[in-house]
């Protein structure tokens, strides 16, 4: 008798209700909904709102202390410029820019053919006067001789006597030729005239230069001076020994002290001022000559008390200067644009004219940045 399996194991069939199919649906589809929105939420409430931090102060009052800027060149005290007195072609140039220099130190040498040419030609005549001269002597003494004993005429006498005072100022004058043309030789020579630095060269070697001819500029000494020129409207509140500060564009973050060295009574017809020159009183190595520089004068503060706000809290638009007001009265706290008009740049900053009041606050840093009816955060 044969038994299959449908016969042995009995087959089990559930049917579950269509209706409870579909409530479980909709149950798992609400908690579904409802856990997305529960993250939703907890994702919103974890966004905090970051809001830009505000450097503020309160618009004051200044002494109205005159700040004026002037542009100047910086150099060092002593520049001097080397040439030769004499014309020739330069057989030695020993002169590089930055090259550092001792005093007395041999920097370049001409040929001097004409003057070694002339100075053989005084030695020559030097000799001949010297000849002529113990010639003449000779020939006094022997007259003179003759004329004591009665052999020799007055006349004669005389005669050689003269002969003998010309060949003494002929050889006196022919040392002096031969110490002039010696010194001729010496002017196709440079030496170093004082300890310093090359700041520029503009002849090479084997070039036919003049006499008096700039064949390389010489930085001696050791002080750093500003020269700058004085309109006339500030020139008399300028005096001997005031104290400036100094900024150089190039040297970023650094402010130098000086003094007022140097003042010109009389004015310079080429560029209608007064020229100036400030002495930097803590030169470093960063300060090279013939960088640009600002000088900053600050004259003396008036009576009138004036309103001040720093210069760093002055922005500028299309419409004008402005700056943001701060309003903390509530939480947070916002900035608002106001336009101003300001006056003349002080000591102090600023001075304003209109739109500001004592006591109200403004922003004074990050401007840039900041938006007109802006929330940020306030600190002062």
């Amino acid at each position: 008798m044969k038994i299959s399996v449908k016969d042995s194991v009995p087959i089990l069939k559930t049917t579950i209700n269509p209706r409870i199919m579909k409530n479980i649906l909709q149950i798992s589809t609400l908690l579904y909904i409802a856990f997305f929105l529960t993250s939703c939420a907890e994702e919103v409430k974890t966004k905090k709102k970051v809001l830009r931090p505000v450097l503020y102060q309160e618009v004051g009052f200044g002494d109205g202390g005159s700040l004026r800027t002037f542009n100047g060149t910086a150099q060092t005290d002593k520049v001097i410029g080397l040439s030769f007195r004499s014309g020739g072609i330069i057989t030695l140039y020993n002169l590089r820019i930055g090259q550092k220099v001792r005093k007395g130190e041999l920097l370049a040498r001409l040929d001097n053919v004409q003057a070694r040419l002339a100075y053989e030609q005084a030695l020559a005549s030097l000799n001949i006067a010297e000849s002529q001269e113990k010639t003449a002597k000779l020939s006094l003494n022997r007259v003179r001789s003759l004329y004591e004993k009665g052999s020799a005429a007055l006349s004669e006498y005389e005669s050689v006597k003269n002969s003998y005072q010309n060949a003494i100022n002929s050889l006196e004058s022919a040392k002096r030729s031969v110490a002039i043309q010696k010194e001729q030789i010496n002017y196709g020579y440079i030496y170093a005239p004082q300890t310093g630095v090359i700041a520029s060269v503009s002849s090479e070697l084997g070039e036919n230069v003049n006499p008096g001819q700039s064949i390389a500029i010489l930085n001696a000494g050791n002080k750093i001076t500003i020269q700058l020129g004085i309109p006339e409207s500030v020139i008399n509140s300028v005096k001997l020994g005031m104290k400036v500060s100094i900024d150089f564009p190039v040297i970023s973050a650094k402010t130098f002290e000086g003094k007022v060295a140097e003042l010109s009574p009389a004015l310079d017809r080429s560029t209608s001022t007064y020229p100036v020159e400030v002495e930097v009183l803590n030169p470093t190595e960063e300060v090279k000559s013939g960088m640009a520089a600002n000088v900053n004068f600050s004259f003396g503060a008036s009576e009138k008390k004036t309103l001040m706000i720093p210069a760093k809290s002055v922005g500028e638009d299309s419409k004008g200067r402005f700056v943001f007001l701060v309003k903390d009265g509530g939480e947070p706290a916002t900035v608002q644009k106001q336009h101003i008009k300001i006056g003349p740049l002080h000591s102090g900053g600023f001075e304003v004219l209109e739109g500001l009041e004592a006591g109200q606050k403004i922003a004074v840093a990050g401007l840039q940045t900041l938006l007109d009816g802006q929330e940020v955060k306030i600190s002062q």
